[in-house]
């Protein structure tokens, strides 16, 4: 890596691996691309380490001409592809926009890529990489006893989300049988920790928590996810696009599996340890059940013994120091929290997916 287009740099992982790059390869410049839609915020890049080797430039990966612009202009050698819709419940509801930025957006990239690094024959192939990143999501859902997901397990997703990201998947894997396009994918689960929108489950439950809004669990709350710490995720991302084997799929996994309900009963704990004196102690008082979200899947689990064998990656961070930094980090950017939590389109979301949902399951 010497010259690295991340799509996405703005949003929660994309961000953090833009970070984690800046502190840990210092010969690394970074040209992040990124529309900033509701959850790519421009807070997410203050304070970067070493800035001058990181160039924001606001756009939309659909758009080829701009692609094509800043792969040339900055002769970019490795593409890492974050730039996803990603939340289920926003799928549900308008899965347009997922088959647009998902697989169009990801069809985009991969032909400027071929273009530039196959056609014109602009840099050696040994010498560039395509990563893409993925969810665990494209494999369905799992039943009590049933083994983790490897590999090698077949896709069968169960939401618009999950379609469009099996889709792109399928582009990627297509591209390197059929013209040879150096590219590796990663399916990571749940992941969780600094900077994430609060549509998603952890960051949402600390924030009502700490305001005494009520605490939303679909159902009976026993949904089981495999939580994956942020930072954890962004070395296993470095190490498979520097000593990956180019063509091959890499699960990232937490290596836990606790209900969902477990997880805001832990961050509850948290908030009830670091603020005794909160008005709202004990916080899980606010837990709140509502209407299950369409088509949830029950299980998810990650076979991780690949990556762990062929590039010695494993998580470093437990499940509940995981949870204590994220809600730190939380409770000491309280200027990124109001910027984020005082967002119209933020709030109108919130009405629309929890409130009325919890009106109906009443």
């Amino acid at each position: 890596m010497k010259n690295v287009l991340i799509t996405g740099g703005a949003g929660f992982i994309g961000s953090n691996f833009v970070r984690y790059l800046l502190e840990t390869e210092p010969g690394v410049r970074i040209v992040n691309l990124d529309l900033l839609t509701y959850a790519g915020r421009p807070e997410n890049l203050q304070d970067l380490p070493d800035p001058a080797r990181h160039l924001f430039v606001q756009g939309d990966i659909c758009d080829r001409a701009l692609v094509d612009r800043l792969l040339r202009e900055h002769t970019i050698d490795t593409i890492v592809h974050f730039a996803a819709e990603t939340h289920v419940d926003r799928s549900i509801l308008g899965p347009g926009q997922f088959v647009q930025t998902n697989i169009v957006g990801t069809f985009t990239l991969l032909e400027a890529a071929r273009q530039y690094w196959i056609v014109e024959k602009s840099l050696p192939l040994e010498a560039v990489r395509f990563h893409h990143v993925s969810t665990d999501e494209v494999f369905g859902s799992l039943k009590p006893g049933e083994p983790a997901w490897t590999e090698e397990t077949p896709y069968a997703p169960n939401s618009p989300y999950a379609a469009s990201k099996a889709s792109s998947d399928h582009l990627v894997r297509s591209y390197h049988h059929t013209y040879g396009l150096p590219a590796t994918i990663s399916n990571c689960s749940n992941n969780y920790g600094p900077r994430q929108f609060p549509e998603k489950l952890i960051p949402l439950m600390i924030l009502n928590a700490t305001t005494g809004k009520p605490l939303p669990v679909y159902g009976d709350g026993q949904q089981i996810r495999d939580w994956l710490y942020v930072e954890d995720h962004c070395e296993a991302i470095s190490l498979i696009v520097r000593k990956g084997r180019v063509g091959q799929t890499y699960n990232i996994g937490g290596d836990n599996q606790p209900p969902n309900i477990q997880i805001i009963h832990t961050i509850c704990d948290i908030l009830d340890e670091l603020q005794p004196q909160s008005p709202h102690t004990p916080h899980e008082k606010l837990i709140t059940p509502v209407a299950d979200r369409p088509g949830h899947d029950r299980r998810y689990d990650m076979d991780i013994h690949k990556i762990n064998a062929e590039l010695g990656w494993k998580p470093r961070q437990t499940l509940h120091d995981g949870l204590l930094h994220t809600v730190n980090w939380y409770l000491t950017h309280p200027d990124w929290v109001a910027s984020v939590s005082g967002n119209s389109e933020y709030k109108a979301w919130v009405e629309q997916n929890y409130t009325k949902r919890g009106e109906s399951g009443k």
